[in-house]
């Protein structure tokens, strides 16, 4: 019997995790997407709750949004982890959340619902990340770090033992956090200084629109 699996979110990214489900064993992968008529939308799908759904959408605000319908619509959300990964046995991972390639996740981690652990990046021991964050890759948290929900840290960043990062933050990519930060700010550079404000939520592409700017194939 074949194991079926919706990927919501038609684009670069959810290339990537329609890839990781099937090194996960699902047989059949079905893109779905709102924005785009080559693909069903959720309004098609509705009714066939009995295939999981996971997330193919980089903006944190839009996945929260579209993790919101789909639970609310009876589907069962499923995290999708990359079997190169490395997950200490007791790290917890909620729902909806994806662990890409050669990501490593150490002892007693919580990871929340909707998050993205781009490709290897590390968590180390202790960490809280809070529910649709994005870690992107090669991005290093050393342990006890916290970091809030609607988060984006960008590629390549660092972040030093028992830092706390708030709600809605952005870290550019390549910057080294030595202190802690305060919600709704964007911040850049080594040390990282803050250089703006964000949107009180979703961050990068914080508008609640639902069309993906690529396609799958």
């Amino acid at each position: 019997m074949s194991k079926n699996i919706y990927i919501y979110g038609a684009s670069g990214h959810g290339l990537v995790v329609a890839d990781i489900a099937r090194t996960c064993g699902y047989d059949d992968v079905i893109f779905v997407d709102d924005g785009d008529n080559e693909y069903p939308s959720f309004e098609d799908i509705k009714r066939t709750s009995g295939i999981p759904v996971a997330f193919g959408i980089g903006s944190n605000s839009i996945r929260a949004k579209l993790f919101e319908r789909v639970q609310n619509s009876g589907f069962e959300i499923v995290s999708l982890i990359h079997p190169s990964a490395i997950i200490s046995s007791s790290v917890t991972i909620g729902k909806g959340t994806v662990v890409m390639p050669n990501v490593v996740v150490n002892a007693k981690a919580i990871i929340g619902d909707g998050v993205i652990l781009n490709s290897s990046c590390v968590v180390e021991h202790e960490c809280i990340i809070d529910d649709f964050v994005h870690i992107s890759p090669k991005v290093a948290l050393a342990g006890d770090v916290k970091v809030g929900k609607f988060t984006h840290i960008g590629i390549g960043s660092n972040v030093i033992q028992g830092i706390i990062i708030g709600k809605n933050v952005i870290v550019g990519g390549g910057s080294m956090v030595i202190r802690n930060i305060d919600d709704n700010q964007k911040v850049v550079g080594v040390p990282a200084r803050l250089i703006s404000s964000t949107s009180k939520m979703g961050g990068v592409n914080s508008s609640f629109y639902f069309p993906t700017s690529r396609k799958a194939s």
